[in-house]
């Protein structure tokens, strides 16, 4: 009999959140209503009380998050090319223009000796990834943008449960976006969060979040700003309510997962090979990816060719990202090959594991045969 095939993520969502869905179907109200209000609450709480807004996608937080910091026509923002296109394409839909720093190849965050040395006097803001769930050096980041008077915009859509210095990603810093798509540590299905600083900017991302309206009494109603449509569903939050339930349980069995990965592989075939791992932060990191990055110069097959080894094995992986500035769109836009060499080394060889908190350490250490296996088989 062979053996289960082991997906790359599997949301966990328990009997206790599926019954929760039920009664918000069953109660009539299944829009943004009730559900939301406690999602919201409960996510403010947990960031130390800072103000926090609900929306659709993650997406949309980073695109009114950079609308809320002023950011429009003529202003530059500085991001990182290796990322989901979503952290670029905002900036273009606000009417600024994307600049891209390199990355630092052992972080693969941006590198923050090059983020300043891209500051321009159009510099607005910067919107900092925290890649796999790795947040950028906080205190360095939040310098440079105190001394430059920069607006910040972090893209933690991969770092919910992830911290700093001992504090929680979102309990300090400017505006923070945060991701509650299906494969985060947190999922409300689809959705995502904004956790803002005062109540004025929570007021404008309502705004923002529901076509620009305010309402006052019974029947008054007034736009006076160009908003969309991006609001939650309750049943969504009732999803985002149990995850949040959990989410010391799910970052604790993910930092489990990656230790038992770095077991597997540090003194592996893979690693001789030339296979590069993540940086093992077990302090800060909420592991949402196990990413490694393969020496295609030394093995005889392509990425594609390692993806297909695995899944012929019954094991999925993934590929995050591509490096950004190389997609035909921004390629059209004057960005093109050799200008973030990090970046496109990394993007063409980077492979994602699995990593869910379902993964059993049998599951794990299959992955870590395969792949140390294939590397010894294939490595030239």
């Amino acid at each position: 009999m062979s053996e289960p095939f082991i997906p790359f993520v599997k949301p966990d969502i328990d009997e206790e959140t599926i019954a929760g869905v039920v009664d918000v179907l069953r109660s009539g109200w299944i829009t943004t209503g009730p559900q939301n209000q406690k999602f919201e609450a409960a996510l403010s709480d947990y960031v130390g009380g800072r103000p926090v807004r609900t929306f659709n996608s993650g997406t949309a937080t980073l695109e009114i998050g950079l609308r809320i910091a002023g950011v429009g026509p003529g202003d530059e923002v500085i991001t990182t090319p290796l990322s989901w296109v979503s952290t670029s394409n905002v900036i273009y839909e606000v009417g600024a223009t994307p600049v891209f720093a390199d990355i630092d190849p052992v972080t693969r965050n941006i590198d923050l000796d090059r983020l300043e040395a891209s500051i321009t006097p159009r510099t607005k803001a910067v919107i900092p990834v925290f890649l796999a769930g790795l947040p950028v050096d906080m205190d360095r980041l939040y310098a440079i943008a105190q001394h430059y008077r920069l607006r910040v915009i972090e893209d933690a859509a991969q770092a919910f449960g992830a911290s700093w210095g001992g504090k929680r990603i979102g309990a300090l810093g400017d505006i923070v976006s945060f991701s509650f798509h299906a494969n985060k540590n947190l999922t409300s299905i689809e959705g995502g969060a904004l956790v803002l600083n005062n109540a004025d900017e929570a007021r404008l991302a309502e705004k923002y979040r529901l076509q620009g309206v305010t309402r006052t009494g019974f029947d008054g109603m007034e736009v006076d700003v160009l908003g969309g449509k991006f609001n939650l569903t309750d049943v969504a939050a009732r999803v985002g309510l149990g995850q949040l339930a959990r989410i010391a349980e799910f970052t604790a069995r993910r930092r489990v997962i990656a230790r038992r990965y770095f077991d597997g592989l540090r003194d592996g075939a893979a690693v001789r090979a030339g296979v590069e791992l993540p940086v093992a932060d077990f302090e800060n990191s909420n592991w949402h990816m196990f990413q490694i990055v393969l020496p295609l110069e030394r093995l005889r097959m392509t990425r594609a060719d390692f993806m297909s080894a695995l899944k012929d094995r019954g094991i999925a992986s993934g590929v995050h990202y591509p490096p950004i500035h190389l997609f035909k769109l921004y390629r059209e836009r004057g960005f093109g090959p050799g200008m973030f060499p990090h970046t496109e080394r990394v993007g063409a060889s980077i492979v994602t594991l699995p990593l869910f908190t379902q993964l059993s350490d049998a599951d794990v250490d299959r992955v870590v045969a395969a792949v140390n296996d294939i590397c010894e088989r294939r490595t030239s």
